[in-house]
C-alpha cells in the first residue's frame, strides 16, 4: 500500500489517487464524516476487488458520491423531488437513493436497479471524483462487520496490504455515516439514519 498525505488543493496526490482508480485500483480517503473506499463503480473488476477487500456480501449495493450534483446526475437520475433536497442539502451528508444509470457497473448495485449518491462536504473526496471525472464508491475503509473509522491509521492497520493507495487527509471529522433517504414515493422515506436529522429533511419538503 502506497500512503500519500494529502490537503486541500493538493493536486499532485490528487492525481496519483485518480490514476490508481483508472487502472482499476482501490483508495482509501476522507470524507466529510469517516474514511471511504472509492473505485470506479464503472468497472465490474473494481468492483469485485472492492467486496473482497471488504468480506462485504454481494448483495450489500455501494453508495457513491460525487464531485458536483452534476457529476451525480451521470450516476443516478436524479428527479425533481431529489434535485429539491440536493440543493437544500449538497454538498453535505444527505445520500439519495435514485434509479442508477447505465455506467454503473450491475455489482455495485447488489442486484437492486438504484444507488445512493451524494455530493460530500469534503474538498479532498469532490477532488478525487473530479480527477476521475466519475463519481466514486463511498463504502466505509473497514472490514465488514467492524465499525468505521475517522483515524487513517485505523484504515491503515485494518486494511494495509489490501489496498492500493491511502490519501491521508489526517482524521476526518467522524460522526454518523450519511442519512440516506429514498424520494422515488414523491415524500422522503428513510433508509438509514445518519449525520442530518431525518426531520431537517422532512421540514425541507414541507
Amino acid at each position: 500500500m502506497v500512503r500519500v498525505r494529502v490537503a486541500s488543493g493538493e493536486q499532485a496526490a490528487i492525481d496519483a489517487a485518480s490514476a490508481v482508480l483508472r487502472a482499476g485500483g482501490v483508495v482509501a480517503y476522507p470524507t466529510d464524516t469517516l474514511y471511504g473506499l472509492a473505485v470506479d463503480p464503472r468497472r465490474d473488476d473494481a468492483v469485485r476487488k472492492l467486496f473482497a477487500i471488504k468480506g462485504r456480501a454481494a448483495a450489500a449495493a455501494l453508495p457513491l458520491i460525487a464531485a458536483s450534483p452534476e457529476q451525480a446526475s451521470l450516476a443516478g437520475n436524479i428527479g425533481p423531488a431529489e434535485w429539491r433536497l440536493a440543493t437544500r442539502f449538497w454538498p453535505g451528508a444527505l445520500s439519495l437513493v435514485v434509479p442508477a444509470r447505465d455506467p454503473v457497473s450491475r455489482r455495485a448495485l447488489g442486484g437492486g436497479t438504484t444507488v445512493a449518491v451524494r455530493v460530500p462536504d469534503h474538498a479532498v473526496a469532490r477532488a478525487l471524483a473530479a480527477g476521475l471525472g466519475f463519481a466514486i464508491t463511498a463504502t466505509s475503509a473497514n472490514l465488514s462487520g467492524h465499525p468505521p473509522t475517522a483515524s487513517p491509521d485505523e484504515v491503515a492497520a485494518a486494511l494495509g496490504e489490501r489496498l492500493d493507495l491511502l490519501l491521508d487527509g489526517g482524521e476526518a471529522p467522524g460522526g454518523p455515516p450519511s442519512t440516506i433517504v429514498d424520494m422515488r414515493s414523491g415524500r422522503p422515506s428513510l433508509v438509514r439514519a445518519g449525520a442530518i436529522p431525518f426531520d431537517r429533511v422532512l421540514r425541507s419538503v414541507e
